[in-house]
């Protein structure tokens, strides 16, 4: 059977986007791997349109760069998208997976806050920048695995909110270099330091690193309420997002075993302790199941209006030996990566997680 050009053109799409996943975030794509076919190719489209609204914000700076954003996204809705394969593909996968806009749309929204430079009074206001730029993310995902129910939305909203917050912690100084600030600044007045005076000087101050250390235990609070979710997905994609999970949290132990430093240095999760994580992924995951019935994350809330209840989908589950071959390929490539990033000099500074 002949396949039709639109098939092949969807498919070169899809590759389009997965090879921007594999140069944007190496073990990002690597770990995808962990995730049925079904789910991956869908959430490698998700991935490439984030990663290049967030990159053409950042580059080109400005509210017309946010306007575009939105034109190309209005676009995608009405199926009339851009010329450019992240935007095609995303419009099939809107449409097959009924992907409500306000969700992309909020990112956007998130994406704005950034190239306006916005501080963070408390931790509530930076919840609600990280539900709008990762929180959304989790959402889709979730959408793209059959999931709808709003308990479930609200573990998948959590994990994106303490995702974002991890980076946060992880990115201070490198942020600070660019005129970006998003730690508390009621926490940052408590520790006796002046937000906006810091940021013209940024240096690893002790009273700093409580600041950061206050971050990463909200950002736990939040991944251990995930727990609940990630158990409850399809049996097929629990791995793979629970490796991510587990992938980011430890970037968070990672700073904390270096003092949290992030002001001069940048927290890098070894191969090896990757490779720990997996084996953690293969084990069985014990779960408080009471927080599947938490309330939703205050500030992420407006994410979870207007998407109709569903059953959860269970076709194509894998087999157990089948994800356990998929977990030895994935430990396979994360020690290949590393490799080649030693052998190439790569500064690790500059490394993706």
């Amino acid at each position: 059977m002949q396949r039709s050009s639109e098939s092949y053109r969807s498919a070169a799409d899809i590759a389009a986007c997965r090879t921007l996943l594999r140069s944007g975030s190496r073990t990002f794509h690597a770990a995808s791997f962990l995730l049925p076919r079904r789910i991956r190719e869908p959430a490698s489209v998700l991935y490439a349109f984030c990663r290049l609204a967030d990159d053409s914000v950042d580059i080109e700076r400005g509210p017309a760069a946010v306007d575009r954003l939105q034109v190309r996204l209005d676009r995608v809705y009405r199926g009339m998208p851009a010329a450019h394969p992240a935007d095609r593909a995303l419009a099939e996968i809107v449409e097959r997976f009924a992907i409500p806009q306000h969700l992309p749309e909020a990112l956007i929204e998130g994406l704005a806050w950034d190239e306006q430079e916005r501080r963070y009074e408390d931790l509530a206001a930076l919840q609600a920048y990280a539900a709008r730029v990762a929180g959304t993310v989790g959402v889709m995902m979730a959408i793209l695995m059959g999931v709808r129910a709003p308990d479930l939305l609200a573990r998948a909203a959590d994990l994106g909110v303490a995702m974002q917050l991890t980076n946060i912690a992880r990115d201070v100084g490198e942020d600070a270099r660019a005129g970006r600030l998003y730690l508390p600044l009621d926490w940052l007045r408590e520790a006796g330091i002046d937000g906006e005076a810091w940021l013209a000087d940024p240096r690893c101050l002790p009273a700093l690193r409580s600041v950061i250390g206050r971050v990463l235990d909200a950002a736990d609070a939040l991944y251990a309420r995930s727990d609940a979710g990630i158990a409850a997905l399809p049996a097929s994609c629990r791995p793979g997002i629970r490796a991510a999970r587990l992938l980011y949290a430890e970037i968070g132990q990672e700073l904390r075993r270096q003092g949290l430093d992030s002001v001069t240095q940048r927290a890098v999760v070894s191969a090896k302790r990757k490779l720990g994580v997996l084996v953690n992924v293969l084990a069985a995951a014990r779960t408080d199941k009471s927080a599947l019935g938490a309330l939703c994350l205050e500030q992420a809330r407006f994410l979870l209006e207007g998407i109709s209840d569903g059953p959860a989908s269970s076709r194509q589950e894998h087999r157990w030996w089948d994800f356990q071959a998929r977990a030895i390929w994935v430990i396979d490539l994360f020690e290949r990566i590393e490799r080649r990033r030693a052998g190439a000099g790569t500064d690790p500074a500059r490394a993706t997680v």
